[in-house]
């Protein structure tokens, strides 16, 4: 691999981890808080787009139907997280699986809670 100036020995040996850590910036693998938090606003956004059928336009988007939609959009949403973050850590010594299952669990706790309280 050819390294811009400045990077790597000047001998002929490849890029190290290091270097290439370097010329990226922030490697993938210390992400997860970040990932976390796009997975927490996008269930948020998913809600806030659901509870506007609940509350602005109930004649047009039963409540059976929004709670529907809300569940199911939740599960994949959950399985996307969970797959961004495993495939993030493949080859690394990390592991996420105390955060992944805690955020899970609690946006499940919160579907339930929300799809049993809102719109009713």
């Amino acid at each position: 691999m050819t390294l811009p100036k400045g990077f790597g020995s000047s001998g002929a040996g490849g890029a190290s981890s290091s270097d290439v850590e370097r010329m990226i910036g922030r490697r993938v693998e210390n992400m997860t808080g970040m990932i976390t938090i796009s997975y927490i606003a996008a269930w948020l956004a998913t809600f806030g787009g659901t509870a506007a059928g609940y509350f602005y336009y109930p004649w047009a988007y039963p409540t059976n139907s929004g709670h529907y939609a809300f569940i199911v959009l939740t599960i994949i949403e959950a399985i996307g997280y969970l797959f961004c973050v495993k495939v993030m850590e493949e080859g690394s010594k990390k592991n996420s699986n105390g955060i992944v299952a805690a955020v899970i669990g609690a946006t499940a706790v919160g579907t339930v809670i929300i799809s049993l309280y809102v719109g009713f």
